[in-house]
């Protein structure tokens, strides 16, 4: 007996409210498509700390980048043509200063250029921290609790249950292996060294499992058919 359990089993532990798994279970929640752009829209406030977070938020919502990632980003990181590019690249410092391309296109694309409008082309970190009003410190580089502290405002303001940097990690992660993309190269995008890791952020819904169930069919007659 090697102590396995059936699929039913499994999915009736894991749906039991309250109860977290083991360590390698990460905890947190899906955030949805519409409170996400929420969350973008409310940086929308004319001044340039909202224009700093939505890039920001791109980065988190459309990148998947780690809270930690953030403010480790330079100027000299971004690699892009012009605005009429397709793509930018950004080259992240991820766990053991591995380094990564992330690549960001459309709004996420569309936000850094704005941001860089406002922020220049000089040298030095990516994102500045702020001050009140709405106004930056130029030239000083952003603390971790300064992301969560941003999030938690455009939270507020966008009437968006409370949530933290890595919920919207692993929401995106679970938005792209539900939209096929392979796992290995979702694994590559998030900086995970091993595809289990990149599995276990992705919390399958009752959705999912039924639209796994009817991809095999079996023929069979009833009775007075």
């Amino acid at each position: 007996h090697l102590g396995l359990i059936d699929a039913e089993s499994y999915y009736k532990i894991k749906d039991v409210q309250g109860v977290r798994g083991g360590a390698s279970d990460p905890a947190g929640r899906y955030v949805s498509i519409g409170g996400r752009e929420a969350l973008i829209r409310a940086c929308d406030d004319g001044t340039d700390a909202g224009q700093r977070d939505a890039a920001i938020l791109l980065l988190l919502c459309a990148c998947g980048l780690r809270r930690a990632e953030v403010p480790t980003l330079d100027f000299e990181d971004i690699s892009a043509d012009d605005a009429e590019s397709e793509m930018m690249t950004l080259q992240v410092r991820g766990k053991g200063r591995k380094k990564r391309a992330v690549y960001l296109n459309d709004g996420a694309r569309d936000a850094m250029f704005d941001w860089l409008d406002v922020r220049g082309n000089g040298p030095g970190p990516l994102f500045y921290s702020g001050r009140k009003g709405g106004r930056l410190n130029v030239g000083q580089r952003m603390s971790h609790q300064a992301i969560y502290d941003l999030l938690k405002k455009r939270a507020r303001l966008a009437g968006v249950k409370a949530l933290t940097p890595h919920d919207l990690r692993r929401s995106w992660i679970s938005d792209l292996l539900d939209a096929g993309v392979d796992i290995s190269t979702v694994a590559g995008l998030a900086g995970h060294s091993d595809v289990s890791t990149t599995q276990r952020y992705y919390r399958r819904g009752e959705r999912a499992r039924k639209k796994a169930a009817r991809t095999l069919h079996f023929a069979y007659q009833r009775r007075g058919a």
